[in-house]
This record gives structure tokens, C-alpha cells and sequence, in this order.
């Protein structure tokens, strides 16, 4: 196409449109001449086969064509106003002022992780990220897990062949920031987790974590009392004034010593009650000083480094902090349940 034919077409055009008699019609030129298969983007691609002498004047023509097409486009279908696809006229005043949904809350599980991010960022802590499709190193073998541990079972982890599963745990996230990271490392892994759980009131086959990982040099020692005053310090902030930790031993393949933190009751305040079971704790969160395999697995000296790791569901924090009985409202997406937390 010549530069006199192409100003014949783009006059051909824009006399079409100016005819056109409905927004239907409108529409369906434009497709013709500047959707995705129109004759103007057609030309754009034809360009290649332009001499190369002409294809600048060539190429600035097609463009203005093209623009000027976009402009006529536009004009007509605001001279059309409110006629319709079938031409008929809109029935409606369209100046009066739309239905009122009202505001959106927050759901309680997004409250709790910012809510949580923004307590651990006044630690110095940061926000690590990850893959949810993880490989076994990361997921099982760099956090010292034995070859026969039950996690590892087909029944307890979602596989995809020998090397490929939904991780079990925001755990590799902390592997993955070690191996990119020379000490000192202090962040947090917030994200969503699966595990072959069969659902009811309060388990689920999708959740989510909050990992935490701090790890300095001998120079900086780290302890278990820093990670207690941590701790102690994101349970008085998250559940309220006068709420306590206490630490139990337990075993974790990827932490020694280990422990389990439970927070004082926070509604009877340890006297006992239906939401801690007449304990006076709830069981909220494993942590424990980073065993030292799990250094060298990252590529760590055990002898120049030391740290501490905790973990907690967000699900159990939401659910004791805002009297959720049944995990499963978390997730039935029910307005009326939303709004109450509003």
C-alpha cells in the first residue's frame, strides 16, 4: 500500500465511523480497523516488507491513521450518548448517585500477618519470601529431617514425583535466605502451607505460618533468652498487657534445644477458662536455638554462628484472638462472619 492509498483509507475510515448509527456499530468498527486482527495493526506488522527507505514516512503515516481512527472512535460514541447495542435509549438517570455496599474489611488471617509484621519490624526483623512449590532439599533435608520421618509420607505431604511438593511449612523460606545470606539475618516468613490434614474445626489442608530466624556471628552471640524476650514481647503486643510466655522442652528436628511457647491466657488471664481448657495456656508456637546441622547444610560454620528460630500458625493466633471456634469460617468467605470482625 502506497502513502496515497493509505490516505484514501484513513479518509475511507473516519467517514465510516462518522456514520455509524448505534454503539454496536461503533464497536464493531473499531475491531475492523484497530483490534487485535484489524486492517491498522495488520499494516504494523506488513512493515517488515516495506522498502527501507520508505518505512519511516511509512510507519509515521499507519500511526497517525491509527490515532486518528482512536480519536473518531471516541467522539462518535460520546455523540451516541446513551443509545445501546440495540439502539434503543437507556431508561435510567444516570446522574443520580449509586447503591451504598459500604467499606470492605480486612480478612482476620491478612489482620493478623500485618498486624504480626509490623510488631517483628520494630525487632529489626524484615519480610522473606518463597516458592510454595518447594523441592525436598529445602523443605526436609536442610532442615535436618530424618529420611524416615513421617512428614515425608505420601499421606502427610502433597508430591508432585520424588522431588517436587507443596511445602509443609514457611521453614524453607528461612533456608533459602541463609543460603543468599551471610549473618547477621533477622526476618520473618509469613506465607500459606498445606498438609495432608483432613478438615474440621480446626485443621486444615491449606494455612498459614509466620517463621521467624535470627542468626548472628560469635561476635554476636545469640541465646535462648533473646528469642524468650522476643517472644514475651510479640505476645504482649499482639494478645495485650499482662500476657506472659512460658517455654517447654520439646524436639524439633531443625532446632536443639527446643521448645514449646505457650502465652498465658489472655481472656481469663491464667486463672483457667473454656478457651485455654482450665489451663491457664495456650499452646501457640515451637521455636528453639537452630541446630547446628542445619548450619552446615546452608553452608554455615556451627563454630562462627549461632541463632534461634521460631514458628506459629496464623490461623491458631486469629482464632484465640478474635474467638473463632471453627477454622473453617476462615475460609467459607460468609459476609456476615467477616463484617463481625470489621
Amino acid at each position: 500500500m502506497t502513502l496515497a492509498e493509505l490516505e484514501k483509507a484513513q479518509a475511507e475510515s473516519l467517514a465510516e465511523i462518522s456514520a455509524a448509527a448505534d454503539a454496536a456499530a461503533v464497536e464493531a468498527l473499531r475491531v475492523k480497523y484497530i483490534g487485535r486482527n484489524g486492517s491498522i495493526p495488520a499494516l504494523i506488522k506488513a512493515m517488515k516488507d516495506v522498502p527501507k527507505e520508505e518505512r519511516p514516512a511509512f510507519g509515521k503515516a499507519v500511526q497517525a491513521w491509527r490515532e486518528a481512527v482512536a480519536v473518531r472512535l471516541s467522539e462518535r460514541g460520546a455523540e451516541l450518548g446513551g443509545a445501546c447495542a440495540s439502539g434503543a435509549k437507556i431508561d435510567a438517570d444516570l446522574t443520580m448517585p449509586g447503591r451504598w455496599r459500604g467499606l470492605g474489611v480486612k480478612h482476620p488471617l491478612t489482620r493478623v500477618i500485618e498486624e504480626s509484621a509490623a510488631i517483628f519490624a520494630r525487632l529489626g526483623f524484615t519480610v522473606a519470601d518463597g516458592p510454595e512449590l518447594e523441592n525436598r532439599f529445602n523443605n526436609f533435608t536442610a532442615l535436618n529431617t530424618p529420611a524416615h520421618h513421617p512428614s515425608m509420607d505420601r499421606s502427610d505431604t502433597f508430591w508432585f514425583g520424588d522431588d517436587c511438593l507443596l511445602r509443609t511449612q514457611t521453614s524453607p523460606v528461612q533456608i533459602r535466605t541463609m543460603m543468599a545470606n551471610k549473618p547477621p539475618i533477622r526476618v520473618i516468613c509469613p506465607g500459606r502451607t498445606y498438609r495432608r490434614d483432613t478438615t474440621d474445626a480446626t485443621h486444615s489442608a491449606n494455612f498459614h505460618q509466620i517463621e521467624g530466624l535470627y542468626v548472628d556471628t560469635k561476635e554476636k552471640p545469640v541465646s535462648l533468652a533473646d528469642l524468650k524476650s522476643v517472644l514475651a514481647y510479640f505476645a504482649k503486643e499482639m494478645m495485650g498487657d499482662g500476657v506472659t510466655v512460658r517455654f517447654r522442652p520439646h524436639f524439633f528436628p531443625f532446632t536443639e534445644p527446643s521448645v514449646e511457647v505457650d502465652f498465658s491466657c489472655h481472656v481469663c488471664k491464667g486463672k483457667g477458662c473454656n478457651v485455654c481448657k482450665q489451663s491457664g495456656w495456650i499452646e501457640v508456637a515451637g521455636a528453639g536455638m537452630v541446630d547446628p546441622r542445619v548450619f552446615e547444610f546452608v553452608g554455615y560454620d556451627p563454630a562462627e554462628v549461632s541463632g534461634y528460630a521460631f514458628g506459629f500458625g496464623v490461623e491458631r493466633i486469629a482464632m484465640i484472638k478474635y474467638g473463632i471456634p471453627d477454622i473453617r469460617w476462615l475460609y467459607e468467605n460468609d459476609i456476615r462472619f467477616l463484617n463481625q470482625l470489621g
